[in-house]
């Protein structure tokens, strides 16, 4: 059988509560909006299996497919034990995280909106202004005051002083709302990591015993290379976007702090840099962190910056 609904938790309990028991699970893909859909069916005793989308492959040839056929698909790799699935994160903790993800937009549109100033200032004055003195709360634009530089200026200025308002408002919340465990006073133990990367890294990563190996981690934090080989040599790219995107960005801000205030991380990265370049050389060091960092949760152990730098 198979029947479009609506986007409706108590019709969709009414539809399969009659097939409850015959159910392996309910495949649920996981599209921006699937939060309330599985926290319901979980609550209603329903097993549910959140599929990855992007590891679910269907044979190229297909002429047509729409979501029939894709229901079908997904029904078919379940009954085969090899649907993709995805990590249901515990809702306990979902909206700290995402609250913490909105201020790292908060923080790109703030940086915009100084970057703005900057190059006003550059192009009409002819010197460089730095974003950290653009961002201190007593700096004064160097326009005319009421004039039409000004205005344009000063609109950049004014949104970019809320959002930093703001910036620090959700930091607030999210300090007092997570219940720092254990894991978080590891992770501010490594140098680089602060009490926002610290938070994290902690609410992004969940529960360590789902990953299997440090290897595995580090892919799941985007640290790892994305290419195919045969015979030595370079055949294309897997999914560089599988994995983590907000861990990536963590580990790599973590590198670059590392980097600037540890020698054996500094001496790593030249070495690295000489051969490479510093894209691939801070890459390297953010993939020793996430290495660290599993083992640091899943042993409960403290950072030792001689085991990553030996």
């Amino acid at each position: 059988m198979d029947k479009r609904i609506d986007n409706d938790l108590n019709t969709t309990i009414a539809l399969l509560l009659p097939y409850k028991k015959e159910l392996k699970a309910v495949a649920v893909e996981s599209t921006f909006n699937w939060y309330w859909l599985v926290d319901g069916l979980i609550e209603n005793g329903f097993k549910v299996e959140l599929v990855n989308t992007t590891a679910v492959k269907q044979y190229d040839g297909l002429k047509y497919s729409g979501d029939h056929q894709d229901a079908f698909h997904l029904a078919h790799l379940m009954r085969l034990d090899i649907l993709p699935t995805g990590y249901i994160y515990p809702p306990e903790y979902r909206q700290e995280r995402d609250l913490l993800r909105r201020r790292r937009q908060l923080v790109r549109h703030a940086s915009t909106h100084a970057l703005s100033i900057q190059n006003q200032i550059w192009r009409s004055l002819g010197y460089k202004q730095t974003c950290t003195a653009i961002r201190r709360k007593d700096f004064v634009l160097p326009f005319e005051k009421d004039g039409y530089l000004y205005h344009s200026a000063n609109s950049n200025l004014v949104l970019m002083r809320t959002l930093d308002t703001q910036i620090k408002l959700v930091e607030q919340q999210v300090l007092e709302g997570v219940s720092l465990k254990n894991e978080y006073k590891l992770l501010t133990s490594v140098t680089g990591i602060g009490p926002i990367l610290g938070l994290t890294i902690m609410l992004e990563t969940g529960d360590i015993q789902r990953f299997d190996s440090p290897g595995n981690y580090a892919s799941y934090c985007r640290c790892v290379n994305s290419i195919r080989e045969s015979n030595g040599k370079k055949k294309g790219t897997g999914n560089r976007k599988a994995g983590n995107k907000y861990l990536s960005w963590a580990f790599s801000e973590a590198a670059h702090y590392m980097v600037r205030f540890n020698n054996q991380a500094k001496g790593f990265y030249e070495r690295k840099r000489q051969k490479r370049n510093g894209i691939v050389a801070i890459r390297a060091v953010a993939h020793k962190l996430s290495r660290a960092v599993f083992h640091m949760l899943k042993n409960n152990e403290a950072f030792d910056i001689d085991r990553v730098f030996h």
